[in-house]
């Protein structure tokens, strides 16, 4: 069962995409003085009285133009560059049959090339239009405030970290932790932040619940998670609106790039608010090729992310907030850039950590429920709360683990001290 008032982080691949249902709020209806300015306002401390949230890997959508679909991310596709390796360890697969060799595949070069491979970064800010029952926009929620921080953050700025000779970005420590057997010490792989033109994204009344500050600014908002969905992805190939199709558009992103659409404490729900929140996925949007690029599927990797403000969730430390989701979305991205989209990489033996069942190489959702969620990176005056990994070492069931100090999980290698046990299919449920 889970516990009350604890911070969920939860993330569902396309394989296991229902598991998203299984993160409940207890509903709270408004009350208080927010609840007067209308039916879709929350109280403040809705979130923490609330606070069960998740992360998932979204299916891609996109289009094809009547092409047949290439296959994702790995061969036959205009993406980013990815390596693909495999292991081998007894489990079941996502039907039920036995299976003993997994394929995985790693944004990046392999470990053994050496070298840095650097990808440019997009962030694009998004700003949410609230409308009202006459389509008048009634509250604004715009991040731009928060750029700064999440450049400045370990995310886009280099640390010290056990797995690297040299300071660097969180996510290459990460991916060095889980590579330390094979990689070169000059191996790394890097992201480069864009800030790109500010996009909008207007979300109808009924769709959508906010709570508010004391001066009347938007504290936090929840949104249906198709009405997000459909607002944010292109509707068709020649989309100029949503912000994923003006930015392809006007060149802000492309299919070489690892973009982030940056978020102000945006939240989402599935159905109603029983089914509350996500905090962010990682996926990729495909359009069709043509000449210029040899008619290859286009790919563009992508993560929505919100910076989340302190105390908005319960929790303490362990509590979501300011580049945790970022930090979430994006290791997982190194991890799985494709989400496990044409079932065969990054599809793993059945796994379970406290409540989470799972057969995906999802690295931040095992660490859900677990103490110390977080790790605390202070730097550039700030304290960062970023997401604990459980490392491909954790997945394949390995033991000893042959990462940096034989952990299984970074970069607190206390969160998991062994590896994984594999499970039955659907861990016998």
């Amino acid at each position: 069962m889970r516990k009350p008032n604890r911070l969920l982080l939860v993330g569902v691949s396309i394989l296991s995409l229902l598991a998203m249902l299984v993160a409940v709020f207890i509903f709270a209806s408004p009350h208080g003085a927010n609840a007067a300015a209308g039916p879709n306002v929350l109280p403040n401390n809705w979130l923490q009285n609330n606070g069960h949230a998740q992360f998932k890997a979204l299916p891609p959508r996109g289009h094809t133009n009547g092409q047949g679909h290439a296959e994702f991310g790995t061969t036959g596709a205009d993406s980013v560059t990815s390596f693909n390796e495999h292991f081998f360890e007894n489990g079941f697969d996502s039907n039920g049959n036995p299976t003993r060799e997994w394929f995985t595949n790693t944004l990046g070069r392999p470990a053994q090339q050496g070298g840095t491979t650097t990808f440019n970064a997009p962030i694009v800010p998004v700003k949410l239009e609230l409308l009202d029952a006459n389509g008048n926009v009634a509250f604004t929620d715009d991040p731009m405030s928060h750029l700064n921080n999440l450049l400045q953050s370990p995310i886009f700025q280099n640390s010290t970290y056990s797995s690297s000779p040299t300071p660097t970005q969180f996510t290459d420590a990460v991916q060095r932790a889980e590579y330390a057997s094979s990689e070169k010490a000059s191996w790394h792989t890097m992201l480069a932040p864009q800030v790109k033109a500010e996009r909008t994204m207007s979300i109808p009344s009924g769709h959508y619940f906010v709570s508010l500050n004391a001066d009347g600014s938007v504290a936090f908002v929840l949104v249906d998670a198709v009405t997000f969905e459909n607002g944010l992805f292109p509707a068709t190939v020649t989309d100029t609106v949503t912000p994923i199709g003006a930015a392809e558009h006007a060149g802000d992103i492309t299919t070489q790039d690892i973009s982030t659409f940056f978020f102000n404490n945006t939240f989402l729900y599935i159905g109603d608010l029983s089914n509350c929140c996500i905090l962010g996925f990682h996926s990729f949007d495909f359009e069709p090729g043509d000449a210029s690029n040899n008619n290859l599927q286009r790919e563009y990797v992508m993560n929505y992310s919100s910076w989340i403000t302190a105390g908005i969730f319960s929790g303490g430390k362990d509590a979501p907030q300011d580049v945790t989701t970022s930090s979430h979305e994006l290791s997982e991205t190194f991890n799985d850039p494709f989400v496990a989209a044409d079932g065969i990489h990054n599809i793993t033996p059945w796994w379970q950590s406290s409540f989470n069942c799972q057969n995906d190489l999802e690295t931040g959702d095992v660490i859900e429920g677990l103490p110390d969620d977080n790790a605390v990176i202070t730097m550039n005056g700030f304290s960062y709360h970023v997401q604990n990994e459980a490392l491909h070492q954790w997945f394949m069931g390995q033991t000893p683990s042959d990462a940096t100090g034989g952990a299984y999980s970074y970069p607190d290698p206390t969160v998991l001290t062994s590896a994984a046990v594999s499970q039955p299919f659907n861990c016998g449920q």
